[in-house]
């Protein structure tokens, strides 16, 4: 199963936890373990917080500081990319309860581009029933 996505900025979070969850229902997968995974080396996955959008502002101003966007021996301009995605990760482990994955009250699963914009990026979704 591929969930696709569309970003509008070189650096984006973009929630998709209601892609997962409606993919958990069309499914009917109801307990087990979710496994995602994007195929792609300049985006990662991340669970944070889905409450304030102020928090996606941070992270990105902080990987921005950790990484930035200088001279690499890569030379197609998106090195800093493959850097903040392999700092965050290429995949996800999620346990689902009852047709529900299991996230905290204030959790949700994020689509970290960081080569943006970009159309059609995908996520690898895989689920084992207990």
């Amino acid at each position: 199963m591929i969930l696709k996505i569309n970003s509008s900025a070189k650096n984006e979070f973009i929630e998709v936890t209601a892609m997962v969850k409606n993919t958990i229902q069309e499914n009917k997968w109801r307990n087990g373990i979710l496994f995602l995974n994007v195929l792609h080396t300049t985006a990662a996955l991340t669970i944070n917080e889905n409450a304030d959008d102020d928090v996606k502002t941070d992270l990105i101003n902080a990987l921005n500081d950790l990484v930035p966007d200088i001279r690499y021996y890569h030379t197609e301009g998106n090195s800093d990319s493959h850097l903040k995605a392999s700092l965050i990760g290429s995949d996800l482990t999620v346990q689902v309860v009852n047709g529900t994955p299991v996230l905290g009250r204030w959790q949700g699963i994020y689509f970290c581009e960081f080569d943006g914009p970009r159309s059609n990026r995908e996520i690898k979704i895989q689920f084992i029933e207990k």
